[in-house]
């Protein structure tokens, strides 16, 4: 199984910055792609960004030029950095994986969500 625990959410001024981390552990034998999407109260959850093998990023067009999102393969990590926040920016922030794990002698593939982390920008 895998497993993913995300992390750096919390309450920040409009025009600050915010880190959010997830990490992904078990039994992983690759990562494809990594992302990150998020869900505001009362609406669909939405596409922020990823990345996927060969650092190849793709941004939603509400937060290009204020977030970055990079990936550590030897930690299983996946990084948003959030700069320049709005309050439109509030929202629980969902981390994704997307790639293969083995049981036993057998290789699977996953596609996992993180439990979500609250992010609150306020005016």
């Amino acid at each position: 199984q895998v497993q993913l625990v995300g992390s750096g959410g919390g309450l920040v001024q409009a025009g600050g910055s915010l880190r959010l981390s997830c990490v992904a552990s078990g039994s992983i034998v690759s990562i494809n792609s990594m992302g990150w999407y998020r869900q505001a109260p009362g609406k669909q959850r939405e596409f922020v960004a990823t990345i996927a093998s060969g650092d190849i990023t793709n941004y939603a067009d509400s937060v290009k030029g204020r977030f970055t999102i990079s990936r550590d393969d030897a930690k299983n990590t996946v990084y948003l950095q959030m700069n320049s926040l709005k309050p439109e920016d509030t929202a629980v922030y969902y981390c994704n994986v997307d790639g293969t794990r083995s049981s036993g002698t057998h290789i699977y593939t996953f596609n996992n969500w993180g439990h979500g982390t609250q992010v609150t920008v306020s005016s």
